[in-house]
């Protein structure tokens, strides 16, 4: 069938289930463009106001649904402005197409308008990565570059001089089902069952420690950490995947963007069942137990430390065969005490967001967040503090979902995550949380939000300070740079389109979110803007809880209470003796 190559490409992309492309418009993508104006009612073109933006919603695309995200730059600054997004999606292991532009073959090492060797710079960033020299090869390399994406859960770059995407070609789809690869499957080897059998019934404090490749498997995971009396820790990536925030065993995630009882039992555990993870921070672990990792990928085992056991193996098919040799166990007072720490823990943030003496808190706004979320709200999360906040107290649980730039971790995903997931699911409630570093990365989105109508709660924390950063720089004695000018983003946000509101105090949070659920009620299709003018605080850092004097200095403990005015709560050490 005769067909112009750009055309033979969006009929790949269609049979890949695409429904959202990003990017802005540029002469060296004018074929592409030609050709989705033809198919606009099969996939639609989402124009972004920054390339960074796009790439980063279509990481979030991906991250949410499952399914590969596409986006697409013009030649030389637009491709270029893709890589912050194509970095999330890299580092975060999820699939993703990029199509960059490039000017025409005659003009190519011509030192023409906007040419550029443009393979070599997308080489670190891709798992595929290929210029097409002839029209005909551009459905099939798009095709390969997707299955690749897939395979290995990366990114995958086309570059496409304009003028053979322009060019008629005869072209017809595969009748091959075209769908993502299965999860790899691994025989159980029954030795190594046995063998992790033994050193849990050797623990005496054994720690279940699970990430993202856990996914799908929530209920397993539950019941196993139930069945063996296993308080359960996670990656601040993986709220939700491996136990729900509110299941008694859930612990929270780990490291500075953690909670204090998930710090307590990875200090005290003497066995750590690391699982469908291959988290960087374990590095840090505040531990000398034992670790028995099962990974699907044989290159991440022991990578980040060394183990007692590495098993290759898929995480939910070898935890199923533990939990048949075994009868449930006896709740053991490691456990409640792992409980006792977690209510303390909640106990504590309760009042920091209840306590208006300094202002409003950010916890104060997450806090209200979390009550006024529905059953299966999202959360675009950016990167900073208010990711500490955000993942300590969102209700994650039920069909909650979040999305987050973990490894990469850069500035300004929440409001494009929150952008691909309202276009994904028109019907969800949505939101977006960022600090006011955050957002000036790419709060020009709102006018996307505007344009296509989305309803998205845009939550911007903002104090004035890059947080985040100000505490690493508090911990070396010193603070340069991290102040920032102040914006009216309510006025600013306005001025796009939004419906936006200021606040300052309890009574103004509360009465804007019933404001707020009333429009949405309506049918709003107006993104809305919340700028919280939150007091500064240095977030109690969980990377280090300085508490127990089996293992700090009674200066230490004293030096972290009076840092953080982080006063009586028991270690998990005091807790455990109390029970006994």
């Amino acid at each position: 069938m005769k067909m112009t190559a750009g055309n033979a490409l969006v009929e790949v992309l269609k049979s890949w289930d695409v429904k959202h492309i990003y990017g802005i418009v540029g002469s060296s993508v004018n074929g592409l463009m030609a050709a989705l104006y033809q198919e606009k009612d099969s996939i639609s073109y989402i124009q972004v106001r920054h390339e960074s933006a796009g790439a980063m919603a279509a990481s979030g695309h991906a991250k949410t649904t499952g399914q590969i995200g596409v986006c697409f730059g013009s030649a030389a600054p637009g491709g270029t402005n893709l890589f912050n997004g194509l970095y999330d999606a890299k580092m975060d292991r999820v699939p993703m197409l990029a199509l960059i532009g490039q000017s025409a073959t005659e003009n190519l090492n011509t030192n023409y308008f906007q040419e550029m060797d443009e393979i070599p710079i997308y080489t670190d960033v891709s798992v595929f990565n290929k210029m097409v020299t002839t029209p005909d090869q551009i459905p099939h390399v798009v095709d390969e570059a997707i299955r690749t994406a897939y395979a290995r859960s990366g990114v995958a770059v086309v570059i496409l001089p304009n003028n053979l995407v322009e060019k008629t070609i005869d072209f017809v789809i595969g009748k091959e089902v075209k769908t993502p690869p299965a999860k790899p499957q691994f025989d159980i080897n029954i030795d190594e069952v046995d063998a992790v059998l033994d050193l849990i019934k050797q623990a005496k404090k054994p720690v279940f420690y699970g990430g993202l490749g856990l996914k799908g498997a929530r209920d397993v995971v539950e019941a196993f950490a139930t069945q063996f009396s296993m308080p359960i820790v996670s990656s601040a990536i993986s709220i939700g995947v491996a136990a729900s925030r509110d299941h008694p065993n859930y612990m929270g995630p780990f490291g500075r963007l953690g909670t204090k009882p998930a710090y307590d039992v990875l200090q005290d555990a003497d066995l750590v069942l690391f699982v469908g993870s291959n988290h960087p921070f374990v590095r840090v672990w505040p531990t000398d137990a034992k670790i028995i990792q099962i990974n699907n990928r044989i290159e991440d085992i022991a990578k980040q430390a060394p183990v007692e056991m590495g098993i290759l193996a898929d995480g939910e098919t070898f935890l199923r065969a533990l939990m048949e040799k075994i009868n449930p166990q006896e709740e053991t007072d490691f456990l409640k005490a792992a409980r006792i720490s977690k209510a303390n823990w909640k106990r504590y943030l309760e009042e920091v967001a209840e306590d208006e003496s300094h202002g409003l808190s950010a916890e104060a706004v997450i806090k209200a967040v979390g009550k006024y979320s529905t059953p299966d709200a999202y959360y675009g999360l950016d990167v900073g503090n208010n990711t500490m906040y955000s993942v300590r107290m969102l209700p994650l649980n039920q069909g909650r979902q979040y999305s987050v730039s973990g490894i990469f971790a850069t500035l300004g995903v929440a409001l494009p995550y929150s952008i691909a997931a309202q276009l994904t699911q028109p019907e969800r409630q949505v939101w977006s949380i960022s600090g006011d570093g955050g957002v000036a990365m790419n709060i020009q989105e709102i006018i996307t939000q505007v344009r296509y109508q989305l309803p998205i709660i845009n939550i911007i924390l903002s104090n004035q300070s890059y947080g985040f950063i100000q505490h690493a720089q508090i911990n070396s004695e010193f603070l340069y740079g991290v102040d920032i000018t102040d914006v009216d983003w309510a006025m600013t946000t306005r001025g796009m389109g939004a419906i936006s509101y200021t606040i300052r105090t309890l009574k103004e949070l509360e009465d804007c979110m019933e404001e707020i659920m009333a429009l949405q009620k309506e049918g709003n299709k107006k993104p809305i803007v919340i700028d919280a003018r939150t007091y500064y605080s240095d977030p109690l850092d969980t990377s280090i809880v300085a508490l127990d004097p089996n293992h700090f200095t009674q200066e230490d403990i004293e030096a972290y209470q009076k840092r953080y005015n982080f006063y009586n709560q028991p270690s998990l050490s005091e807790i455990l003796d109390s029970l006994n």
